[in-house]
């Protein structure tokens, strides 16, 4: 059976022709079919396009972090493996990078590979009158923050309908575990192991001492509003999408229903990435 990838990468980088021109060649030597998106088909001609509706295998990401999250978003909760390939700096979600392409395309299609099943968000702004305004999926993490003035907000935070704060700060942090090595980590938030399934909530420079980063469990459902003035205040998914949360507005956040698929090859543990590309675990080695 031939394997249908489909592929989505960010037309930012020096090397992304390079890549395509690769590509290009790969599924007639594979026996694998391509789907690609509609900013990428001029240098893949003949490539079938790549839509919502597209049956497709699994899906490459080329760029960084961010075109990974862009393709947890496409699928919108359809459980297809998702294999990213590090075209930039960082790459903490991808599994290879530019060098390795053309090994971990064929892994892909051989389906020589482990799939680690990564908890979602879903995230809804409801407005005074209980109607849904928004709605998205996160892999990273959903945040309530404030624009461009300086002040803090009011902010009250509820779990599974009991309030468990009210206080003054700069936003909240609504991540997952995968989520927890991003935004959160730089707020002071704990790092989490991706498969210990929970909800952490990183309150931004809060105007307290008293006020820490907290670990729900993923059956919790956690909703935020502002107390007084909302102008200038902002939702964002994953550091990519979002809209402006107006006055009686409600952040709710809780898990979605299907995981996001991440496609790892062997030899790429969680500590490992950690090590090689956040610098964790202390001093170097000396000699």
């Amino acid at each position: 059976m031939t394997a249908r990838l489909g592929v989505l990468g960010h037309r930012g980088y020096a090397d992304l022709q390079d890549v395509l021109a690769e590509l290009r060649r790969l599924p007639s030597e594979l026996g694998a079919s391509l789907h690609v998106e509609d900013t990428l088909a001029d240098a893949i001609p003949g490539a079938a396009p790549l839509t919502a509706d597209s049956a497709i295998d699994a899906l490459i990401t080329l760029g960084g972090d961010g075109t990974f999250l862009r393709g947890a978003r496409f699928l919108d909760g359809r459980q297809v493996p998702i294999l990213g390939v590090n075209l930039g700096r960082l790459g903490f979600l991808t599994a290879t990078g530019r060098d390795g392409l053309g090994r971990a395309i064929a892994r892909l299609v051989r389906g020589e590979f482990v799939v680690e099943p990564r908890m979602a968000l879903e995230a809804q702004v409801v407005d005074i009158e209980g109607q849904v305004r928004r709605r998205w999926r996160a892999l990273n993490d959903v945040v309530l923050h404030k624009g461009g003035f300086a002040r803090v907000v009011q902010l009250t935070a509820i779990v599974d309908d009991e309030e468990i704060a009210s206080y003054s700060a700069d936003g909240v942090i609504c991540a997952t575990p995968t989520g927890s090595t991003a935004y959160a980590l730089s707020a002071g938030g704990p790092i989490v192991v991706p498969t210990v399934e929970s909800i952490v909530i990183v309150p931004i420079s809060p105007h307290t001492l008293a006020m820490r980063p907290v670990v729900l469990p993923p059956t919790a459902r956690f909703a935020v509003r502002i107390n007084g003035d909302s102008a200038e205040l902002l939702v964002t998914v994953d550091g990519q999408v979002g809209m402006t949360f107006q006055q009686g507005d409600t952040l709710h956040v809780r898990r979605a229903a299907a995981p996001i698929l991440v496609a790892r090859l062997d030899g790429d543990g969680f500590f490992s990435r950690l090590r090689q590309k956040l610098a964790w675990g202390g001093l170097a080695d000396r000699d």
